[in-house]
């Protein structure tokens, strides 16, 4: 394939809005060409997020392992998704995973590390421009999922109970342990701004991410329709 071939693609895609669809149509060809590097890629940051998780998953009980590590979960469901869609076993609860997981997980760190700006300053300059630009890209790359999936209600229903249970254990009910949010720089009961303490100003990003992500979902769903139903009629 030659350069100009990489930004082509054989895969449809609905002529969408852009509040739903904002990346340049060869900017997704591309990412649809380049499936096992993105793939390949994800891994490397899941293997590396739980590396950075060790500390933390070696204070929590075994059974709540799988709510810590949350932002290498996500990037492993789009590694998922992406090679079982490439292998032709796509499946929709798996895409919605990656969807909203991505969007929840790399928009809140970056939310995060805006909000706790000064108390990140421990950390060395490059680690935070590589936590904060590589948890952004998390974000752009969910959007090329809408060019595999339909975000049917049973596979975006699936994301949602996942994503509402995780962040109900981070910052709400532990169930088992302390709560299981990722490790915040500052006490949780720390005075931040606008009346709220650390646990709350985390907390607010999570679930405003978990409802932005799921109206996005069936925002692009009802477009899909919305579009299709135009073309059947002849409009």
């Amino acid at each position: 394939m030659n350069v100009r071939g990489l930004f082509e693609s054989d895969v449809p895609r609905e002529d969408l809005p852009r509040y739903v669809a904002p990346l340049p149509e060869p900017l997704e060809n591309l990412a649809l060409n380049l499936v096992w590097p993105i793939v390949l890629v994800n891994l490397a940051g899941t293997a590396f997020g739980f590396y950075y998780y060790g500390f933390q998953l070696a204070r929590t009980p075994t059974a709540m392992w799988p709510f810590v590590p949350d932002s290498p979960v996500a990037t492993l469901f789009l590694a998922a998704a992406l090679a079982a869609w490439k292998l032709g076993h796509g499946r929709e609860w798996l895409t919605a995973l990656a969807f909203l997981g991505n969007i929840i997980l790399g928009g809140w760190t970056v939310w995060v590390h805006l909000a706790f700006w000064p108390e990140f300053g421990y950390l060395h300059p490059a680690m935070r421009q590589f936590l904060i630009w590589s948890h952004a890209a998390m974000v752009l790359q969910a959007f090329v999922l809408h060019r595999i999936a339909e975000f049917s209600p049973l596979g975006v229903g699936t994301a949602t109970a996942w994503y509402a249970l995780d962040t109900t254990v981070d910052y709400f009910i532990p169930v088992r342990g302390d709560l299981h949010h990722t490790f915040l720089p500052v006490a949780r009961e720390e005075p931040l701004f606008l009346g709220a303490d650390a646990l709350g100003v985390a907390g607010a990003g999570a679930v405003g991410l978990l409802v932005f992500a799921l109206y996005l979902a069936m925002a692009t769903r009802v477009e899909k329709g919305r579009l299709r139903r135009d073309r059947s009629s002849g409009g």
